[in-house]
């Protein structure tokens, strides 16, 4: 719908059979072609809200919208416009990269020609083609995670969400990551990332959210943040948020500094 925005969400909650309450009235508003970064620790409710997103989980109350579609009313125009490069890799290690995104353009109703076409321009783009008849067993950690942003990427969402995309990556794997999802994000498509990295958020995002015991309880650019907790970097903010500043990095410098002189 013309004018809508990528992602909006009213009021969310999520409580579990259990009685947890992971998501509990948040409301987020993330404008098309946005590079939008939501941080938060582990059970924050940063999964649950992307799982109420795709579909995977059915929200308690409130309201969830992708470009204008109703994620749950309107599950197929909402879930086709979305991309999830999950935080797991969740292939089927016995087919090869062109089958992995063949059957993955195929369950969101592309024809088959258009398919192989979009299966090439992928691979070419992610510069997988020489692998293209391997099976993704065999391929290394960085092919892995650049074929999960190929799949996500197939059926041309105008979300892609990229959960946790470079946990566990060394430092040249993540550099490339980022040149991906910038060119990606250049390209005109939204972005949501989530992750623990707060140098990656502060690097790539153009806005950030804080969720904290299920609840957004900060949201701007980097620089507003930082200003609005009266510190330097976005990790510092954090730090205050989650009342751990004695963890700040200049205030351990500090106290091995005074352990050193005495």
């Amino acid at each position: 719908m013309a004018g809508a925005p990528a992602l909006h969400i009213a009021d969310l909650t999520k409580r579990y059979p259990t009685g947890t309450e992971a998501l509990r009235g948040v409301s987020l508003d993330i404008a098309a072609g946005e590079f939008f970064g939501l941080l938060g620790r582990n059970g924050a409710g940063k999964s649950t809200l992307i799982h109420c997103t795709t579909g995977l989980v059915r929200p308690t109350s409130g309201a969830i919208r992708v470009f204008g579609h109703d994620a749950v009313d309107d599950y197929e125009q909402a879930r086709t416009a979305v991309g999830l490069a999950p935080q797991e890799l969740n292939f089927d290690w016995f087919l090869t990269l062109e089958e992995t995104l063949d059957y993955h353009g195929g369950y969101f109703g592309m024809p088959r020609k258009e398919r192989r076409a979009r299966s090439a321009e992928l691979l070419e783009a992610f510069s997988l083609s020489e692998k293209r008849r391997e099976r993704a067993m065999t391929l290394s950690g960085g092919m892995k995670r650049r074929l999960i942003l190929a799949r996500a990427l197939m059926h041309r969402p105008r979300l892609l969400i990229l959960d946790e995309p470079t946990a566990g990556v060394d430092v040249e794997l993540r550099l490339e990551l980022w040149r991906y999802v910038r060119r990606i994000n250049a390209e005109g498509t939204t972005i949501l990332l989530t992750t623990h990295y707060l140098e990656e958020a502060e690097e790539l995002c153009d806005r950030i959210a804080f969720i904290d015991g299920g609840r957004i309880v900060a949201e701007g650019t980097s620089a507003s943040l930082t200003a609005e907790y009266g510190v330097e970097t976005l990790e510092d903010a954090y730090l205050e948020l989650a009342g751990r500043r004695e963890l700040a990095r200049g205030r351990l410098d500090d106290v091995a500094a005074a352990e050193v002189a005495s």
